[in-house]
């Protein structure tokens, strides 16, 4: 089993403003909508949206199963760029970013997954929620959200 940090990222056009597609990608209590192990959460201490350092409790599932995770924003650069760090039981699990580039009709948008786990949390993770391929689950997690997100944006 490689612990190695492995990265993935993918990207889809987006015929939505830039501005419309960053508020739907930093909607942290929205994003259940999009994701197909996302459920949303609450914003914690305070926050009551996306700014850099404010903290999010994650809530995912993945058939019957349940867990949460603590987010915290690195990066929120409104129409350009959203970023944040996972955690759980106190260790690092992923860095997540939406980068979103201006095209002529609407934008491109990057979603990539930084993976940050170590050994034992790539133990607990699979026991937790069921995935044993975390890499490839999350190439089709990407392009499931990318694929709603460009939905969603363009149908509003």
């Amino acid at each position: 089993m490689s612990t190695a940090p492995t990265s993935i990222s993918r990207s889809i056009d987006v015929d939505a403003p830039p501005d419309r597609v960053w508020a739907l990608v930093s909607d942290l209590p929205g994003m259940g909508r999009l994701s197909p192990e996302n459920a949303g959460g609450s914003w914690l201490r305070g926050a009551s949206g996306p700014a850099v350092g404010a903290r999010f409790r994650g809530a995912n599932r993945s058939g019957w199963r349940r867990w949460s995770t603590l987010v915290t924003v690195t990066d929120c650069e409104p129409g350009r760029r959203f970023g944040f760090d996972v955690s759980s039981l106190g260790m690092p699990v992923a860095h997540w970013s939406y980068d979103v580039s201006p095209r002529p009709a609407g934008c491109s948008v990057t979603e990539t997954w930084l993976d940050r786990r170590r050994a034992p949390m790539v133990m607990l993770g699979r026991l937790a929620t069921g995935v044993g391929d975390r890499a490839a689950w999350t190439v089709s997690s990407i392009e499931q959200t990318l694929n709603a997100l460009k939905r969603v944006a363009e149908a509003e």
